[in-house]
Protein backbone atom coordinates (compact mmCIF):
# COMPACT_ATOMS: atom_id res chain seq x y z
CA UNK A 1 0.00 0.00 0.00
CA UNK A 2 1.28 3.16 -1.13
CA UNK A 3 1.76 6.08 1.55
CA UNK A 4 0.33 8.47 -1.12
CA UNK A 5 -2.90 6.87 -2.05
CA UNK A 6 -5.44 9.32 -0.40
CA UNK A 7 -7.32 8.43 2.55
CA UNK A 8 -5.00 5.22 3.17
CA UNK A 9 -2.46 6.54 5.79
CA UNK A 10 -2.44 5.81 9.28
CA UNK A 11 -4.53 3.44 10.96
CA UNK A 12 -7.31 1.73 8.93
CA UNK A 13 -10.16 3.63 8.24
CA UNK A 14 -12.99 3.11 11.19
CA UNK A 15 -15.33 1.84 8.18
CA UNK A 16 -12.86 -0.66 7.20
CA UNK A 17 -11.93 -1.75 10.76
CA UNK A 18 -15.26 -2.83 11.97
CA UNK A 19 -17.85 -4.99 10.51
CA UNK A 20 -21.63 -3.76 10.70
CA UNK A 21 -22.21 -5.93 13.04
CA UNK A 22 -19.22 -6.84 15.47
CA UNK A 23 -19.44 -11.00 15.88
CA UNK A 24 -21.46 -11.11 19.43
CA UNK A 25 -18.70 -13.55 20.92
CA UNK A 26 -14.92 -14.42 20.91
CA UNK A 27 -14.03 -17.89 20.07
CA UNK A 28 -10.94 -20.31 19.71
CA UNK A 29 -13.51 -23.08 19.01
CA UNK A 30 -13.02 -25.20 15.30
CA UNK A 31 -16.38 -24.82 13.49
CA UNK A 32 -16.69 -27.72 11.55
CA UNK A 33 -19.04 -29.21 8.36
CA UNK A 34 -19.89 -31.58 6.19
CA UNK A 35 -19.56 -35.00 7.40
CA UNK A 36 -17.04 -34.16 10.53
CA UNK A 37 -20.46 -32.65 11.78
CA UNK A 38 -21.87 -35.99 13.06
CA UNK A 39 -18.88 -38.71 12.81
CA UNK A 40 -16.46 -37.26 15.35
CA UNK A 41 -15.87 -38.80 18.65
CA UNK A 42 -17.58 -36.52 20.72
CA UNK A 43 -21.11 -36.27 18.70
CA UNK A 44 -20.21 -40.72 18.75
CA UNK A 45 -20.34 -40.53 22.12
CA UNK A 46 -23.68 -38.62 22.79
CA UNK A 47 -25.00 -40.84 19.92
CA UNK A 48 -24.17 -43.64 22.38
CA UNK A 49 -25.28 -42.35 25.62
CA UNK A 50 -28.50 -41.34 23.31
CA UNK A 51 -28.56 -45.22 22.78
CA UNK A 52 -28.42 -46.20 26.39
CA UNK A 53 -31.03 -44.77 27.50
CA UNK A 54 -33.61 -47.25 26.15
CA UNK A 55 -31.29 -49.96 27.48
CA UNK A 56 -31.10 -48.28 30.45
CA UNK A 57 -34.92 -47.79 30.93
CA UNK A 58 -35.56 -51.89 30.14
CA UNK A 59 -33.26 -53.14 32.66
CA UNK A 60 -34.55 -50.57 35.56
CA UNK A 61 -38.27 -51.38 35.26
CA UNK A 62 -37.92 -55.02 34.41
CA UNK A 63 -39.87 -57.10 36.91
CA UNK A 64 -41.07 -54.08 38.47
CA UNK A 65 -37.36 -52.96 39.76
CA UNK A 66 -37.04 -55.59 41.98
CA UNK A 67 -34.35 -57.61 40.32
CA UNK A 68 -31.51 -57.17 42.03
CA UNK A 69 -29.41 -58.19 39.02
CA UNK A 70 -30.93 -55.75 36.65
CA UNK A 71 -31.12 -53.14 38.56
CA UNK A 72 -27.38 -53.23 39.37
CA UNK A 73 -26.83 -53.49 35.54
CA UNK A 74 -29.40 -50.40 34.93
CA UNK A 75 -26.87 -48.40 37.60
CA UNK A 76 -23.68 -49.63 35.62
CA UNK A 77 -25.49 -48.42 32.26
CA UNK A 78 -26.41 -44.86 34.30
CA UNK A 79 -23.02 -44.47 35.37
CA UNK A 80 -21.34 -45.15 31.92
CA UNK A 81 -23.47 -42.91 30.20
CA UNK A 82 -23.26 -40.31 32.64
CA UNK A 83 -19.71 -40.42 32.23
CA UNK A 84 -20.00 -40.44 28.17
CA UNK A 85 -21.75 -36.93 29.02
CA UNK A 86 -18.29 -35.59 30.70
CA UNK A 87 -15.85 -37.25 28.02
CA UNK A 88 -17.68 -35.64 24.79
CA UNK A 89 -17.61 -32.14 26.11
CA UNK A 90 -14.29 -32.90 26.97
CA UNK A 91 -12.72 -33.89 24.06
CA UNK A 92 -14.54 -31.13 22.03
CA UNK A 93 -13.15 -28.34 23.97
CA UNK A 94 -9.96 -30.40 23.58
CA UNK A 95 -9.99 -31.36 20.01
CA UNK A 96 -11.52 -27.84 19.42
CA UNK A 97 -14.75 -28.99 17.50
CA UNK A 98 -17.77 -27.04 17.12
CA UNK A 99 -20.89 -28.36 15.61
CA UNK A 100 -24.70 -28.15 15.06
CA UNK A 101 -25.53 -31.52 15.75
CA UNK A 102 -23.35 -31.82 18.76
CA UNK A 103 -25.01 -28.56 20.02
CA UNK A 104 -28.13 -29.05 19.76
CA UNK A 105 -27.94 -33.19 20.90
CA UNK A 106 -25.71 -33.18 23.60
CA UNK A 107 -28.25 -31.10 26.00
CA UNK A 108 -30.59 -32.71 25.24
CA UNK A 109 -29.09 -36.27 25.53
CA UNK A 110 -27.80 -35.28 29.10
CA UNK A 111 -31.73 -34.08 30.28
CA UNK A 112 -33.02 -37.01 28.77
CA UNK A 113 -30.73 -39.52 30.84
CA UNK A 114 -31.40 -37.76 33.74
CA UNK A 115 -35.38 -37.74 32.96
CA UNK A 116 -35.77 -41.09 31.95
CA UNK A 117 -33.88 -42.28 35.57
CA UNK A 118 -36.53 -39.79 37.81
CA UNK A 119 -39.52 -40.77 35.85
CA UNK A 120 -38.36 -44.39 36.64
CA UNK A 121 -37.55 -44.29 40.28
CA UNK A 122 -40.91 -42.55 40.76
CA UNK A 123 -42.86 -45.17 39.06
CA UNK A 124 -41.25 -47.66 41.04
CA UNK A 125 -42.30 -45.75 44.07
CA UNK A 126 -38.46 -44.88 44.86
CA UNK A 127 -38.98 -41.48 44.73
CA UNK A 128 -41.06 -38.81 45.55
CA UNK A 129 -42.68 -37.37 41.93
CA UNK A 130 -43.12 -34.42 43.01
CA UNK A 131 -38.89 -34.27 43.50
CA UNK A 132 -38.89 -35.50 39.63
CA UNK A 133 -41.37 -33.10 38.76
CA UNK A 134 -39.40 -30.16 39.76
CA UNK A 135 -36.34 -31.28 38.90
CA UNK A 136 -37.85 -32.37 35.10
CA UNK A 137 -39.18 -28.79 35.18
CA UNK A 138 -36.04 -26.76 36.01
CA UNK A 139 -34.02 -29.07 33.20
CA UNK A 140 -36.48 -28.32 30.52
CA UNK A 141 -36.87 -24.64 31.74
CA UNK A 142 -33.29 -24.13 31.85
CA UNK A 143 -32.66 -25.68 27.94
CA UNK A 144 -35.22 -23.60 26.52
CA UNK A 145 -33.74 -20.27 27.88
CA UNK A 146 -29.93 -21.53 26.93
CA UNK A 147 -31.05 -22.15 23.01
CA UNK A 148 -33.15 -18.77 23.26
CA UNK A 149 -30.08 -16.54 24.99
CA UNK A 150 -27.94 -18.34 22.30
CA UNK A 151 -28.07 -15.35 19.58
CA UNK A 152 -27.16 -12.84 22.65
CA UNK A 153 -24.12 -14.55 24.30
CA UNK A 154 -23.13 -18.60 25.58
CA UNK A 155 -23.62 -18.22 29.53
CA UNK A 156 -20.59 -20.43 30.92
CA UNK A 157 -21.28 -23.42 33.22
CA UNK A 158 -21.39 -22.37 36.86
CA UNK A 159 -19.41 -23.90 39.41
CA UNK A 160 -23.06 -24.17 41.17
CA UNK A 161 -24.35 -25.71 37.71
CA UNK A 162 -21.41 -28.56 37.91
CA UNK A 163 -22.24 -29.17 41.89
CA UNK A 164 -25.54 -29.23 41.11
CA UNK A 165 -24.77 -31.99 38.50
CA UNK A 166 -22.65 -34.34 40.34
CA UNK A 167 -24.98 -33.97 43.62
CA UNK A 168 -27.58 -35.34 41.42
CA UNK A 169 -25.86 -37.41 39.24
CA UNK A 170 -24.63 -39.13 42.71
CA UNK A 171 -28.02 -38.94 44.19
CA UNK A 172 -30.01 -40.93 41.21
CA UNK A 173 -26.99 -43.50 41.54
CA UNK A 174 -27.54 -44.06 44.61
CA UNK A 175 -31.59 -44.39 44.13
CA UNK A 176 -30.79 -46.46 41.55
CA UNK A 177 -29.14 -49.55 43.88
CA UNK A 178 -31.13 -52.05 45.66
CA UNK A 179 -30.48 -50.95 49.36
CA UNK A 180 -31.97 -53.46 51.70
CA UNK A 181 -34.62 -51.39 53.69
CA UNK A 182 -32.52 -52.31 56.52
CA UNK A 183 -29.62 -50.51 55.63
CA UNK A 184 -31.07 -47.24 57.03
CA UNK A 185 -27.94 -45.41 57.03
CA UNK A 186 -28.08 -45.64 53.51
CA UNK A 187 -31.50 -44.84 53.23
CA UNK A 188 -30.66 -41.30 55.04
CA UNK A 189 -27.08 -40.84 53.36
CA UNK A 190 -29.17 -41.15 49.65
CA UNK A 191 -32.38 -38.82 50.62
CA UNK A 192 -29.48 -36.19 52.16
CA UNK A 193 -27.41 -36.54 49.02
CA UNK A 194 -30.74 -35.75 46.71
CA UNK A 195 -31.79 -33.24 49.36
CA UNK A 196 -28.59 -31.36 48.65
CA UNK A 197 -29.42 -31.77 44.51
CA UNK A 198 -33.13 -30.48 44.54
CA UNK A 199 -31.47 -27.36 46.42
CA UNK A 200 -28.59 -26.76 44.01
CA UNK A 201 -31.32 -27.81 41.30
CA UNK A 202 -33.14 -24.51 42.50
CA UNK A 203 -31.14 -22.11 43.28
CA UNK A 204 -28.54 -22.59 40.17
CA UNK A 205 -31.80 -22.69 38.01
CA UNK A 206 -32.94 -18.93 39.50
CA UNK A 207 -29.36 -17.99 39.08
CA UNK A 208 -29.27 -19.07 35.27
CA UNK A 209 -32.16 -16.98 34.51
CA UNK A 210 -31.06 -14.18 35.82
CA UNK A 211 -28.07 -14.60 33.77
CA UNK A 212 -29.58 -14.93 30.82
CA UNK A 213 -31.93 -11.93 31.64
CA UNK A 214 -28.46 -9.98 31.66
CA UNK A 215 -26.44 -11.62 29.20
CA UNK A 216 -30.12 -10.53 26.54
CA UNK A 217 -29.61 -6.96 27.77
CA UNK A 218 -26.17 -6.37 27.41
CA UNK A 219 -26.44 -7.53 24.12
CA UNK A 220 -29.44 -5.37 22.94
CA UNK A 221 -27.68 -2.46 24.67
CA UNK A 222 -24.85 -3.41 22.61
CA UNK A 223 -26.38 -3.34 19.60
CA UNK A 224 -28.46 -0.01 20.14
CA UNK A 225 -24.26 1.01 20.86
CA UNK A 226 -23.68 0.02 17.51
CA UNK A 227 -26.53 1.37 15.49
CA UNK A 228 -25.94 4.48 16.86
CA UNK A 229 -22.63 5.14 15.80
CA UNK A 230 -23.15 3.58 12.32
CA UNK A 231 -26.00 6.46 11.99
CA UNK A 232 -23.29 9.03 13.22
CA UNK A 233 -20.59 8.01 11.06
CA UNK A 234 -23.41 8.11 8.47
CA UNK A 235 -24.00 11.58 9.30
CA UNK A 236 -20.17 12.46 9.01
CA UNK A 237 -19.77 12.71 12.52
CA UNK A 238 -15.50 12.98 12.84
CA UNK A 239 -13.97 10.79 15.55
CA UNK A 240 -16.73 8.52 15.80
CA UNK A 241 -15.92 4.72 15.68
CA UNK A 242 -18.01 2.04 14.79
CA UNK A 243 -17.60 -0.86 17.35
CA UNK A 244 -17.47 -1.13 20.91
CA UNK A 245 -14.25 0.21 21.41
CA UNK A 246 -10.61 -0.06 19.62
CA UNK A 247 -7.59 -0.45 20.98
CA UNK A 248 -3.55 1.07 19.85
CA UNK A 249 -3.51 -1.40 17.01
CA UNK A 250 -6.77 -1.38 15.08
CA UNK A 251 -8.46 -4.42 17.07
CA UNK A 252 -11.36 -4.20 18.97
CA UNK A 253 -11.68 -4.66 22.40
CA UNK A 254 -14.00 -6.26 24.40
CA UNK A 255 -16.76 -4.22 25.27
CA UNK A 256 -20.32 -5.47 26.74
CA UNK A 257 -21.12 -9.00 26.06
CA UNK A 258 -17.87 -9.25 23.67
CA UNK A 259 -15.41 -11.88 26.03
CA UNK A 260 -11.54 -11.43 25.15
CA UNK A 261 -10.63 -14.73 22.98
CA UNK A 262 -10.74 -17.58 25.04
CA UNK A 263 -12.76 -16.05 28.11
Amino acid sequence: MSASDPGREGPQAPSEAFDDEPPEMWSRERVVTGWAQLWNVPNLLTLLRILLIPVFWWLLMYDDGQNTTTRVAATVIFIVAAYTDWLDGHLARKQGLVTTFGKIADPLADKALTGVALIGLSMLGELWWWVTILIIAREVGVTLVRFVVLKHGVIPASRGGKLKTMFQMGGIVMFLLPIPTDLTVLWLARNAVMGVALALTVVTGLDYIAKAYRTRSDSKAARAQRAERRAARAAGEPGVVDGPAASPGGRMAPGPGTPEPGA
